[in-house]
């Protein structure tokens, strides 16, 4: 049985890793939940899974769940608390569904503690993909995509060896926006950006995807992942979002992976691997669809992929300031207080600004994280 612990249970991401593991309550056991500000959604996953470890986002909203739980369970906050939740909570399986560079430590110490993981959270291989990889290498410890792009190319790549891959093609939607053009971006709401045509997901994610910096941290997180070049990575428009991402080997043949919109696809294969299992997810049927349209994608409609492509072939603390200043800048734009277009040009003057660490350690990183942070927020 898989001992599993969740971090950031609440999310669309973790709430659909436990409606898959509801499933199959003969297969896994949740031993770990943590959570941020939901502690009424937190607390009905508690009641049902009954976790022996619990994490909230601080000390009052930890007293909030204490106050209703069982007493044998174990209730932390914070930080301290997510490392505790991947480390301590006796999990052997530890899906990272966080959003941003929280991720980081958590899932280091997931490692430390010699547990597999199930990522999500981009970001933690964006900000320190070299300390992560390496370190998950010398524990032995597997690191299983699931965003489903990257599961594609998994999948994908089962078998074949690293030799043959010519390039990926990681596949994009194009977001709310992709069918507005530059001038009409200046004045877009919120509102407008959060209706993802395609996929539900939290707010971060779905903004980073309108400006394609989600698909930019994707292009970083495969480089770590699958040992590329960037030169081997492509990004490709298709507004389907039915071919997940492809891969082009050096006899010219071209595998990809098809299947509905649904993530509780791609995390169940992470939760079952190497096995396939029945899925809650409605099967594909093509004939339904009739076409599947692919357009090249351009780096003057979408600066945030461009910089990120940058920000990766300089490396090191580079791709750390990336991430920080396009999260600070995405927040601040959900609260009003920058235009839609200023989440770029936040991120490039930020980029322009830094002095870069070729090969950080955790310290020089977190140090980086901060820096770019201050600087992203101060930006006008």
């Amino acid at each position: 049985m898989k001992k599993i612990a969740v971090l950031g249970s609440t999310g669309s991401i973790g709430t659909q890793t436990l409606d898959v593991v509801s499933r199959r309550p003969e297969e896994y056991e949740v031993v770990g939940l943590a959570a941020g500000n939901n502690i009424p959604l937190l607390l009905e996953q508690v009641r049902q899974f009954r976790p022996k470890w619990v994490s909230a986002g601080n000390a009052e909203l930890a007293s909030r769940v204490r106050a209703e739980v069982p007493a044998d369970i174990s209730v932390v906050h914070g930080e301290e608390g997510l490392k505790q939740i991947a480390g301590e909570s006796g999990a052997n399986y530890v899906v990272c569904a966080l959003v941003g560079s929280l991720g980081l430590t958590s899932t280091l110490a997931a490692i430390e503690a010699g547990a597999n993981i199930g990522l999500a959270n981009k970001e933690t291989l964006v900000t320190a993909g070299h300390l992560v990889m390496r370190r998950a290498k010398e524990k032995g410890v597997s690191i299983l995509p699931v965003d489903s792009e990257h599961s594609a190319i998994f999948q994908c790549l089962n078998g074949e060896s690293a030799k043959t891959i010519k390039r990926i093609m990681l596949t994009a939607s194009g977001g709310s926006f992709r069918h507005l053009g530059r001038e009409q971006l200046r004045n877009v709401t919120v509102e407008d950006a959060l209706k993802h045509p395609n996929w539900s997901m939290g707010a971060k994610i779905t903004i980073d995807s309108a400006t394609m910096a989600n698909k930019g941290l994707e292009v970083i997180e495969a480089h770590w992942l699958f040992d590329l070049a960037y030169e081997q990575i492509d990004v490709i428009l298709h507004p389907e979002s039915i071919v997940h991402s492809m891969v082009e080997f050096v006899d010219t043949s071209v595998m990809a992976q098809l299947g509905n919109p649904d993530m509780r696809v791609p995390i169940q294969y992470a939760l079952t691997y190497p096995e396939r299992t029945a899925s809650p997810a409605s099967a594909l049927d093509l004939l339904q669809h009739g076409s599947l349209n692919f357009k090249p994608m351009s780096f003057e409609r979408y600066p945030c992929l461009r910089l990120a492509y940058e920000a990766g072939r300089m490396g090191g603390t580079a791709t750390t300031v990336y991430n920080a200043a396009n999260e600070v800048a995405v927040a601040r734009f959900l609260k009003g207080d920058i235009p839609f277009l200023a989440i770029e040009e936040t991120i490039e003057r930020v980029l322009g600004k830094h002095q870069r660490v070729a090969a950080p350690s955790l310290e020089a990183i977190l140090e980086t994280d901060a820096w770019a942070r201050m600087e992203a927020e101060a930006f006008r």
